[in-house]
């Protein structure tokens, strides 16, 4: 007579078929948990990567493409400066720092005065860019429709290789849901996603001022001398005779109404 005990198999251990299934789910976790962290380590180091290539790309002046029915304002911008323009006889470029320091106030900036102003009215014609952070708009379109302010986008174009802007096509600012903005500078800068910091886009930018005054502005940073954010440093040059042309000897020249 057997003497088989018929609760032997499970006193002794687990069942082959158990143990099989209790490895598979336990490399079915670890397949699972190297998973998340593959991703995990794909979202911190390459996603950033590539959103700034991608940022870069579209904000270069090849895939702003020209829409139905809208003259592109590039097609009146030369890919090279003037010719026989003398070096000589180039406006003086002027280098100036507005502290837009503040998260709540506007800093307004007047071209023809080279430095900041008080405006207690944004309907004053007297300023032409306003500053508060990052953030830029213009004297004209939704801001104030009195003024006449507008950009446009040169792309990379060498700022000192610029001795005329165009005359026409300029983009005024925009009203949003909260405030007004000029669609031109709101990408003057490039965000690092791995530092946190601006740092600002090569580009030199055409502005035509409250008054229809030209002007050629490049950014060149965003932090003051002790490291503080809020410090727009910017190169510019005015021209005050009315021409589009940045020269000394250029001839004043009426902008289209």
């Amino acid at each position: 007579m057997s003497t088989t005990d018929p609760f032997e198999s499970s006193a002794h251990g687990i069942e082959p078929g158990e143990q099989t299934l209790k490895k598979k789910k336990l490399w079915r976790n670890l397949f699972l948990l190297s998973l998340c962290i593959t991703l995990l380590l794909i979202g911190i180091f390459w996603l950033p990567v590539k959103l700034v290539q991608m940022e870069k790309f579209a904000s270069s002046p090849s895939v702003n493409l020209t829409k139905k029915g809208v003259s592109n304002a590039f097609n009146s911008i030369p890919d090279q400066p003037a010719e026989n323009v003398v070096a000589s006889d180039l406006l003086e470029t002027k280098l100036t720092v507005i502290n837009a320091s503040s998260e709540d106030n506007w800093v307004y900036f007047d071209f023809s005065r080279g430095e900041v102003v008080d405006i207690h009215d944004k309907s004053s014609i007297e300023w032409d860019l306003a500053f508060r952070r990052s953030k830029v708009i213009s004297n004209g379109g939704a801001t104030n429709k009195f003024g006449k302010a507008g950009l446009i986008n040169l792309g990379s174009l060498d700022f000192d290789q610029v001795a005329e802007v165009p005359l026409e096509n300029y983009v005024q600012d925009k009203a949003t849901r909260t405030e007004t903005e000029n669609p031109i500078l709101l990408k003057w800068y490039k965000y690092n996603y791995l530092t946190h910091k601006l740092s600002a886009k090569p580009n030199t930018y055409a502005v035509r001022t409250a008054n229809s005054k030209f002007v050629k502005v490049k950014f060149l940073d965003f932090y003051c001398s002790n490291k503080e954010t809020g410090c727009i440093k910017m190169q510019y040059v005015y021209q005050d005779n009315g021409s589009n042309k940045l020269t000394k000897s250029a001839s004043g020249n009426t902008p289209p109404a």
